[in-house]
């Protein structure tokens, strides 16, 4: 934690079937792997399947321990056919190389419409995720990747006496940021900066909590940036870190093909070094990182037609425009068809009309610093 310093970029890259390629150096095919269905398939573990390619491919890694999975572990599995086939091939945006971690991309961009998006997620789950967050006043509360602001308002409002600091990578995350605070809460005191995650410019042991949401999901190595950002916090400081899990996401009427679009989501955010299956993991990651007296609570939500605010701000307005957010990464990466995308999109918005359920689990984390 020494000065401000912007993350520089890289130049744009491909990987190619778990391997980064320079730009321009496109594959000529798209590799593929398949194993049996009913196989199990373990993230971590691995498995037995095998990766095939055309003659005229490049080099190719062996991705069995990452795309051939369902949806519970990861992308999806076409059980129809009894095999499960993926395309290995998959564009990478621009990511950057910190203090020997690289930072995963942004997989659902910043338009206009996800920064929307990311504030109806935040309003419409305010009380089940922020519930019992309160900060004392006068003490000093870092947010962490706080993007467009989202949190930040839930944050300033349930403890306005706090002195809030927020971070992020991103110059136009956070002049949305500034301007959702100026239109929602002018009167809250929030300072903003623009720092590398893994190079805060904050002394050591300067703040009383942390507060991680949404953010681990999209970085290449969560345990490091756990244990960089636990040097700000004071001994017996406290942690707070929310994270979803995609694969916690089931609906009625179930589909095959609904849960085909989400396996392309959770097969991206992989490409680009995120894990959209993070949120089973925040007790080792935490502990591992040096955390003392770690908990982590379930915060499940339920939508039906008797919850309408639920349906529309997270079954439609959240969960679904996420995934729809991919379908053009999802389509060149050779991943789906055009087609079979259309058919699992309209079966997954099913969930939100009449007739419909959806479910879903976040992860809350709490810990503390240890003392020195």
């Amino acid at each position: 934690m020494t000065t401000p310093r912007e993350t520089p970029s890289s130049s744009a890259s491909t990987r190619v079937a778990g391997r980064v390629a320079p730009t321009g150096s496109r594959p000529s095919a798209i590799a593929t792997r398949s194993c049996p269905a009913n196989q199990s398939a373990n993230p971590r573990a691995g498995t037995s399947c095998t990766l095939s390619r055309r003659k005229s491919d490049p080099a190719v890694l062996d991705l069995s321990d990452r795309l051939c999975l369902d949806l519970f572990t990861g992308p999806f599995s076409r059980h129809s056919t009894g095999m499960c086939e993926h395309a290995a091939v998959l564009t990478r945006p621009d990511t950057s190389r910190t203090s020997g971690t690289t930072r995963a991309g942004y997989l659902h961009g910043y338009s206009a419409r996800e920064a929307q998006r990311l504030a109806d997620q935040a309003d419409s789950l305010s009380a089940l995720l922020h519930a019992g967050t309160t900060y004392p006043a006068g003490s000093r509360v870092l947010e962490v990747g706080c993007g467009v602001g989202a949190q930040t308002l839930h944050l300033v409002t349930a403890s306005p006496a706090a002195q809030l600091v927020a971070v992020d990578i991103s110059a136009d995350s956070l002049g949305k940021a500034k301007a959702r605070m100026a239109r929602r809460a002018p009167n809250a005191s929030v300072s903003w900066y623009r720092p590398d995650l893994n190079d805060l410019p904050f002394a050591d042991a300067s703040f009383d909590h942390l507060f991680v949401c949404f953010v681990l999901e999209h970085l290449a190595d969560p345990m490091h940036t756990l244990t960089r950002l636990r040097r700000g916090l004071r001994p017996g400081g406290g942690i707070t870190v929310i994270e979803g899990d995609h694969g916690s996401a089931f609906f009625h009427p179930d589909s095959g093909n609904a849960r085909a679009v989400i396996g392309c989501q959770i097969a991206l955010q992989a490409a680009d070094g995120g894990d959209a299956l993070i949120g089973r993991q925040l007790q080792p990651l935490l502990t591992e990182a040096g955390y003392r007296d770690v908990t982590v609570q379930p915060r499940t939500v339920y939508a039906d037609a008797t919850r309408p605010a639920i349906v529309e701000g997270f079954t439609r307005n959240t969960f679904v425009a996420m995934v729809e957010s991919v379908r053009e990464r999802a389509l060149a990466a050779g991943l789906t068809e055009p087609a079979q995308w259309e058919r699992g999109i309209a079966d997954l918005r099913r969930a939100a009309d009449p007739g419909g359920t959806f479910h879903y689990t976040f992860f809350k984390a709490i810990a503390v610093a240890p003392p020195k």
